[in-house]
């Protein structure tokens, strides 16, 4: 009787650990498809391609990155065989290599071309930033302009995306470090609430890597001046509305409890005191869904779509589409459509691709591009099916 009692109460903390959290934001789940699209393949035989930027030629030319380390080039709708040369040395394991590329706002004139990468080794890594002078495949005088406060071990969350604000300025999006990963003395995790390390926040700062003159954080002596937002686990998309000049973030939960966020200058998120996500050994992060001082999501997707990039829609190739965000998911092999009114989110729907999206685009000519994580990943087009 005493075993059977003892089973029971057992059974009933295992529930109350696993249940889902209870908050003030809805939980996401399915949405219905979206209509009125269609996908092309463009370009196939990408190693995990990160990221893809438009150089001012139009939507055929660009450059894409591929994690394990390679700078590829499209030149009128082909992908060259040859690699951009001049990249700097990379820590390349798990979730860490090349990343993000993004070109200066005045980059015919500067060439200037920056990405994130991981750097270092297994034991002593980091998020590190970038710049060079792309010439026809050569980055010419790479140098490095930042790279994270502080080391960490083990090759997991480095983020990172860029997202210029201002001609001179860019928002960097980094990563909380791992799970279950030690830093000084508890979980790496927890340094996303210290204003003393760049590890879960997001900065701001000057096309030479420096702290934006224009930071919430400058005048406060116990934090970094860079720092733009806190409390963050892992944002790998980063949106810009060109006309409110909203800035909008989604990123990773731990099993459960993605979210997409408004951010705005000196707040603090929540991660990991705040949280709807779950441990991977699926007992609750924190009882604490909401806490004054700390904003709340947007949207939290449970079960999880693991979001990957971000993008703002702006053209009227899909008029119905316009001033919405559109969100690819690794894990929910999608990208979901976020429809907006104002801060507002009103509904969701969903493009399924059965592939793992790793970045989402709108390029120069209004088309949406998404590209897939795969060791034969492709680059896709979104286009209007009727």
């Amino acid at each position: 009787m005493k075993i059977r009692l003892l089973y029971s109460i057992l059974v009933l903390l295992i529930i109350s650990a696993c249940s889902m959290p209870e908050g003030p934001v809805p939980l996401s789940g399915e949405a219905p498809e979206a209509e009125g699209w269609d996908a092309e393949v463009l370009i196939s035989e990408l190693e995990h391609p990160w990221s893809v930027a438009w150089l001012p030629e139009g939507d055929n030319n660009m450059l894409i990155t591929e994690r394990p380390g390679r700078l590829r080039i499209v030149e009128r709708g082909q992908l060259q065989p040859r690699t951009i040369s001049g990249l700097p040395d990379m820590y390349v394991s798990g979730q860490g290599g090349l990343l993000d590329v993004s070109l200066h706002p005045n980059f015919e004139v500067n060439r200037r071309v920056y990405l994130t990468y991981a750097t270092g080794d297994e034991d002593a890594n980091r998020t590190t930033v970038g710049m060079g002078e792309l010439h026809e495949y050569e980055l010419q005088n790479f140098r490095e302009i930042f790279r994270v406060s502080d080391d960490k071990s083990d090759d997991q969350h480095f983020g990172s995306r860029i997202l210029w604000v201002s001609e001179n300025k860019f928002l960097l999006s980094l990563a909380d470090g791992g799970n279950y990963v030690r830093f000084d003395g508890g979980w790496i995790r927890e340094q996303a609430q210290n204003p003393e390390t760049h590890l879960g926040k997001v900065l701001k700062l000057t096309d030479e890597g420096e702290p934006a003159e224009d930071g919430p954080f400058l005048e406060d002596e116990n934090a970094l001046p860079e720092i733009w937002t806190t409390g963050h686990r892992n944002i790998q998309g980063l949106a810009l509305d060109p006309e409110s000049g909203r800035v909008w973030a989604n990123e990773h939960g731990s099993r459960g409890g993605d979210e997409l966020n408004l951010l705005k200058p000196g707040a603090n998120y929540g991660w990991p005191e705040v949280t709807y996500s779950r441990e991977y050994h699926y007992t609750r992060i924190s009882d604490e869904t909401s806490k004054p001082g700390m904003e709340d999501p947007k949207v939290v997707w449970t079960p999880a779509q693991a979001p990957s990039g971000l993008a703002f829609y702006t053209d009227s190739r899909f008029p119905d589409w316009q001033g919405d965000l559109f969100s690819g998911g690794l894990v929910g092999e999608q990208v979901r459509r976020i429809i907006l009114d104002g801060e507002t989110v009103t509904g969701e729907e969903s493009i399924t691709l059965g592939r793992r999206v790793r970045d989402v685009r709108q390029g120069p000519s209004g088309y949406l591009y998404v590209l897939t994580d795969h060791e034969n990943g492709e680059l896709i087009r979104i286009i209007p099916s009727y």
